[in-house]
Order: C-alpha cells, then sequence, then structure tokens
C-alpha cells in the first residue's frame, strides 16, 4: 500500500509499504478513505524528529471502512464506517473508567513513561504505524473506533473525520477552560485547533477574543463572528484587558504549544538538538527548557485572577521555566493534557447528524490525494495559500 513515511527533518515522502494485518484477535484493519494533517504532525515534521524513526507511517487523523476484524471484535463489522481516535486505548481498564482514555492503562507506553499509544506519533508514543495511508491496522479495535451511526451514509467524511482528534480535543480545550456562564475566553492560536475551540465556545454561548498573527486565520474567525486581536499590531494582555473591564478574560485557552514565535532562545536549543544525534537529542528535550513558551506567558499575564488556563497546544520539554510566583499569586487553575476522546463523542455526535452547526463541513482548507501529502506538509508548515486543515484521500 501506499503511505506517507518519516525520513528526516521535513522530509516526508510517499512509500510503497506491507500491508497491515490482523496480529491479534482484537484488531481490525480499515481501508482510508480520509485522513488529515495535524498541527502535531509538524512538531514531528521540525521539532520532535530525534523521537522519530526512519520508515515511520504517519498520521493520526483517519477514517474509512472496516475491512476485516479479530476474533474478538464485535463491536463493528466489515462494511461498517468508522473513525479511528489519535488515542488508542481498551475501554475497560481504571483510567478509561475515569473517562481518561488517554492514560489507558492497557496501552501506557511504560518505556517512555508515557499515556497511552497514539497512531503515528513517534517512540514516545508506541510507535504505532499511522493513518495516513491506505490501510491501517487498529489495535484494542473492540473499543477505539467510532463507528458513523448508520442513518448518517449519505453524510460526507469531512462531517465526521474531526472526530478523530480535532472536535474531541477543541471540546476539552473548551471544558478544561471552565468558562462560566456568560463568561469571557481568549484563545491563543487559530490553527485548526484555535479555530475550532472558537467555534464552540462561541456556540456555547460565551464571548470569546482569538488571537493570532496570520490574516487568513484572523478572518477566517473573523467571518464566525469571533473577536480577533492581532498579535502583529497589539500589545496582546493589555489589549484583551481593555476589552474586559481592565480586569482579564475569565479563560485562557493556549492552542499554540512548543512552537510559538517570539520565543527566540528556545527556538536556537529546538534547532540544536535538532543537528544532534538522537539519542543526544533526546537527553535536551528531557533536561532542558526546548519550548517556546511566549503564548503561555501571555496566557498567565492575560487572564484574570482566579481565572482558569487550559492548555491544549503540545508542550515537549522537562524543564521549561514557569513563572511559579504569577500562577500562585494570581490564584490561576490550570489544567491540559491530550484528549480523551471517546468521552466526549456522545456530546458532539449530534452536532454532526443534526445540521452543522459548528462549520465542520467547510472547515478544510485544503483536499488532496495522498500522493500530494509532503505538499500538504510543506503548504501547512510554511502557513502557505492559506493552509490551516488539509484533508487527504488515498
Amino acid at each position: 500500500m501506499k503511505a506517507l513515511t518519516w525520513h528526516g527533518k521535513r522530509d516526508v515522502r510517499v512509500d510503497n509499504v506491507p500491508d497491515p494485518t490482523i496480529q491479534e484477535p482484537n484488531d481490525a484493519v480499515v481501508r482510508i478513505t480520509t485522513t488529515a494533517i495535524c498541527g502535531s504532525d509538524l512538531h514531528l515534521y521540525e521539532v520532535l524528529t530525534p523521537f522519530m524513526g526512519e520508515g515511520n507511517i504517519l498520521g493520526h487523523e483517519p477514517m474509512g471502512i472496516v475491512e476485516e476484524v479479530g476474533s474478538e471484535v464485535t463491536n463493528i463489522k466489515p462494511g461498517d464506517r468508522v473513525v479511528l481516535p489519535f488515542t488508542i486505548c481498551c475501554g475497560h481498564c481504571w483510567m478509561c473508567g475515569q473517562g481518561l482514555q488517554s492514560q489507558c492503562e492497557t496501552m501506557q507506553v511504560r518505556e517512555q513513561g508515557m499515556g497511552t499509544a497514539l497512531f503515528g506519533f513517534s517512540k514516545l508514543y508506541g510507535e504505532v504505524p499511522g493513518g495516513q495511508a491506505e490501510f491501517l491496522r487498529v489495535p484494542q479495535a473492540q473499543y477505539t473506533p467510532i463507528k458513523v451511526p448508520e442513518e448518517a451514509a449519505d453524510i460526507s467524511d469531512e462531517r465526521f473525520v474531526y472526530l478523530s482528534d480535532v472536535l474531541p480535543t477543541s471540546w476539552q480545550a473548551v471544558e478544561y477552560a471552565g468558562i462560566p456562564d456568560g463568561g469571557s475566553v481568549a484563545i491563543f492560536g487559530l490553527g485548526p485547533i484555535g479555530d475550532m475551540s472558537s467555534r464552540i465556545a462561541h456556540h456555547r454561548g460565551h464571548r470569546v477574543i482569538a488571537v493570532d498573527l496570520v490574516p487568513e486565520r484572523i478572518e477566517r474567525a473573523r467571518r464566525n463572528g469571533i473577536e480577533v486581536v492581532d498579535a502583529n499590531e497589539h500589545d496582546v494582555p493589555e489589549t484583551i484587558r481593555e476589552m474586559t473591564d481592565g480586569r482579564g478574560p475569565d479563560s485562557v485557552i493556549d492552542a499554540v504549544g512548543m512552537e510559538a514565535h517570539g520565543s527566540p532562545a528556545t527556538g536556537l536549543t529546538q534547532q540544536i538538538a535538532g543537528l544532534l544525534p538522537d539519542a543526544a537529542a533526546q537527553r535536551v528535550f528531557e533536561e532542558a527548557g526546548v519550548d517556546r513558551l511566549n503564548v503561555l506567558y501571555q496566557a498567565i499575564d492575560t487572564v484574570r485572577r482566579g481565572g482558569t488556563i487550559s492548555l491544549i497546544g503540545v508542550y515537549g520539554g522537562m524543564a521549561d521555566p514557569i513563572p511559579m510566583l504569577t500562577l500562585f499569586d494570581k490564584q490561576i487553575q490550570l489544567r491540559m493534557g491530550q484528549a480523551n476522546v471517546k468521552h466526549w463523542i456522545d456530546d458532539i455526535m449530534p452536532l454532526l447528524t443534526d445540521g452543522d452547526p459548528l462549520g465542520v463541513e467547510s472547515f478544510a482548507t485544503h483536499r488532496l490525494p495522498l500522493d500530494e501529502g509532503p505538499h500538504g506538509y510543506e503548504i501547512f508548515q510554511k502557513k502557505q495559500d492559506g493552509a490551516i486543515k488539509v484533508l487527504l484521500q488515498p
């Protein structure tokens, strides 16, 4: 089969690789019909390269048609249309029972000290082949897949593919932000997760103030009724305080993460790490402050006293400098973590089957064949051609 594979920093290729097969009785094999490029994929493309292996199959936002199931899989059958969450989980361990599927005890990557295994996301998360491919082996298929309702057979993939990551991740970001009724939230970053978080918060009736640097992203949010602060033109924390009675918003969502603009020192550290042999580079990530924390610092500055910050942008360092005095003095609550995808599906599904209030069918900016995947990575990483969300169709 054809698959997008990693071959080095900014080097993604379309390769012919062996077709996946059933290896365990709770496996399934799915023929991929639509898959997406995620902002987290860009971390593998640019920053987290020391944790990648030559030929790793990328991608963790796929959906498709079940081709084959193992003997212990009874919840889905060949011919079913399914979405595959990026988190692989069993559904029966203690963590899954708590709604913390991203910490699944059956699939935790214990040798790396990490949570549950993820599709297509480096040795840190299990090095499981990903879904930017024609076919995908799905472990824990007795629970992991999300079955598209049969009554939605005539609704396009573009309504459902975002259940793999974008929708539940954004939903959790808003939930963790703890926005009070009638309250306000500032969202830093209008990439796919920040954009969808702004739509969800706005749909729930909250006041949303979004922050970005990219003109196309700013205009897209404005078209959806979102107030926007252009970080190129304003002192962001001060401007948002002026917009919120001098106090700051009730909540802030950081949807940017480790590659924020405006942090040259840690940006240099990331570049140096990328030039080192893998083992040495991994030590840098584990023992140094490698994240660009400019957005996090602004979030801490912006949120009102007693407010909440929800971190949904991915961070990768183990020794980043955090302003603990300010966090303590402002009495800020901080929540974060990988999305517990399956926990939120029942809340989100009605917004896909009963109309499209979040505008998911028009969410993608680019639709490309799988063969053009490397081009999709390039324009997304460089923010060219208005690329905000790229869908690939094998």
